[in-house]
């Protein structure tokens, strides 16, 4: 069996297929030989669950899922990969390498095919770039998944897993409470990787709801008032919403007043309940 995160092998096999790291791609492999094997241990890599996998690397991380889950399958969008990966993974006949778009797969006709009768998780160390509109677009399908674990930028992960009335919180982390619970499991330093990156990096886990916890009258517009209330959110979120959702300023005064919501609050002040408490008394406008 490779060992993945020999730095050495690493280079040699690139090197032999003529592989050179893209920035466009935001390519960076791990090559810290404990972390993939936290992140499997943590992201629900186990008897019983089939892993999705976004981008695979040289499959460091592929191969400690593939040693623990019953399948893996990996959306990896670099063809250049593929007769890498053909030979780092050769010891598995669980894995699966999808070339595609992980923005732009089907994802939930490939889990309904790949994964029946397994739960499903998805474990990825994902290129800063698409973090947030990957991890949106995997909690707005409301595909079969148990939970999401990934690496992340350190200042994104600390984004996604704001508690929610925080002056930390934001749109998106906003959005992932709905969907989920995140947590941040582990820091990861920039000398983990190979090349490395400017920046320190964080595990994170989003462990999806159930059942909803929040009885939102209109999905659409709970997400389109956080999104115009987070535009400018140190203005008091009256006055913000009543311009950016064309609605009187006396009517949104008496929307705030029916959700017992301040006047003055600014929308980084509330709650989890205050928000969908606003939203709903919006959507019977």
């Amino acid at each position: 069996m490779h060992n993945l995160t020999d730095i050495s092998y690493v280079r040699s096999i690139l090197e032999r297929h003529g592989f050179h790291f893209s920035k466009a791609l935001g390519q960076n492999f791990l090559i810290n030989p404990t972390v993939c094997p936290r992140i499997a241990e943590m992201g629900n890599a186990a008897a019983g669950f089939g892993v999705l996998e976004i981008g695979t690397g040289v499959g460091t991380l592929t191969a400690e899922l593939a040693k623990r889950a019953d399948k893996v399958v990996a959306v990896e969008l670099d063809d250049r990969l593929f007769p890498i990966l053909e030979e780092t993974l050769a010891d598995f006949n669980n894995v699966k390498v999808i070339h595609g778009d992980a923005m732009k797969y089907d994802l939930a006709s490939l889990i309904a095919e790949e994964f029946q009768g397994l739960h499903v998780a998805v474990c990825a160390n994902l290129p800063y770039y698409i973090t947030s509109p990957l991890i949106m677009r995997l909690l707005e399908e409301k595909l079969p998944i148990e939970t999401i674990t990934v690496m992340v930028q350190k200042e994104a992960a600390q984004r996604l897993c704001a508690p929610i009335g925080s002056r930390e919180s934001g749109a998106v982390s906003v959005a992932v409470a709905f969907y989920g619970q995140a947590k941040q499991l582990f820091g990861v330093s920039r000398g983990s990787f190979m090349p490395a990156p400017n920046v320190d990096s964080a595990v994170i886990q989003i462990t999806l709801h159930q059942e909803k916890p929040w009885q939102v009258k209109d999905e659409a517009t709970f997400f389109r008032m956080v999104k115009v209330g987070f535009s400018q959110r140190r203005k008091q979120l009256s006055g913000v919403l009543a311009g950016g959702l064309s609605i009187p300023k006396a009517r949104m005064q008496e929307i705030f007043a029916d959700a017992e919501i301040p006047q003055n609050v600014r929308i980084e002040a509330l709650t989890m309940e205050e928000l969908v408490r606003l939203a709903n008394a919006l959507a019977d406008t």
